[in-house]
């Protein structure tokens, strides 16, 4: 059986100024992205179907090649389809049209007509989709909000609180940014993975912040104990979303694509700032701040 072993950081030869300096670089640049883009487009990220409305078909298309496929689908319809995805491995193209477009109905008879096999075909309303965003950003908010509740009762300081509280925003934000530039759009789904990453944060978070300042061992050696269960928790989860997002992509399932990237992402952000940014913080307030 293979045993995973965490070296033990040297974290005396680093300040806190250098430890925490990445993570919030890092931090920094993600809110960058977001707010270009939300200064560009008007929203923080590219919303998808579920919250925006619109009709998606699945078509097979009976093509040589892929360009073909493409330029076919796009002179079938008298709209201009929002996207056009192609299932690995067959040729079945996933089209997406804006609620504004066409009926679903419509669509569906202008796809029989270019004589395309149409598998399925999915409808959201506009109106749906809006109170259906609406609903997952205030789930997202409640959870927030509910989290650093839970962290400032089970700590009652407010500088391990406060580090939980923005290692676990920096896990969002970090991947929403990645998201714009990846193309990944805010789905059910994906607001799903966000959520995971919400748990997975606190997590890690709580589990240093009880070895250091509840537990026997100076803070070098409770920081190792944490990271000896932690790092290999985190790993284990990031190798296993890995996996799926490799192999989502390969049989071109979009949605669990999309959230093992998320996940991944987030899970390699967690672990920079809860071993980095988080230890800062800490140290900081044991042997500098109001513990001292």
């Amino acid at each position: 059986m293979v045993r995973f072993e965490v070296p033990e950081v040297d974290y005396t030869r680093y300040s806190n100024r250098q430890l925490a300096a990445v993570p919030l670089a890092v931090l920094a640049v993600a809110l960058l992205v977001i707010g270009g883009f939300y200064a560009a487009t008007g929203a923080p990220v590219d919303p998808g179907l579920d919250f925006t409305g619109g009709t998606e078909l699945r078509l097979g298309v009976d093509a040589p090649s892929d360009a073909q496929a493409r330029d076919q689908i796009d002179s079938a319809f008298a709209s201009t389809p929002d996207s056009i995805q192609r299932i690995q491995g067959e040729n079945v193209y996933v089209v997406t049209f804006e609620a504004s477009e066409a009926t679903a109905g419509d669509l569906e008879a202008q796809a029989d007509d270019a004589g395309f096999t149409v598998r399925s075909v999915d409808s959201v309303s506009a109106s749906f989709g809006s109170g259906t965003q609406t609903q997952a950003l205030l789930g997202v908010a409640a959870a927030f909000v509910g989290m650093a509740a839970l962290v400032f009762a089970m700590f009652r300081t407010f500088v391990p609180s406060i580090a939980v509280v923005v290692s676990a925003f920096s896990d969002i934000v970090i991947p929403v940014a990645l998201m714009n530039l990846l193309g990944i759009e805010l789905t059910l789904g994906t607001v799903a993975a966000l959520l995971m990453l919400i748990g997975y944060s606190v997590d890690s978070d709580i589990l240093l912040n009880n070895h250091i300042l509840r537990r026997s061992g100076d803070f070098y050696e409770s920081t190792h104990r944490a990271m000896r269960t932690g790092v290999t928790m985190t790993l284990t989860s990031l190798a296993a979303m890995a996996v799926m997002a490799l192999v989502a992509t390969l049989f071109g399932i979009g949605l669990l694509s999309s959230i093992g990237i998320i996940l991944v992402f987030g899970l390699a952000a967690d672990l920079m700032n809860t071993y980095l940014l988080n230890v800062s913080l800490l140290r900081w307030y044991k042997y500098e701040g109001v513990a001292r």
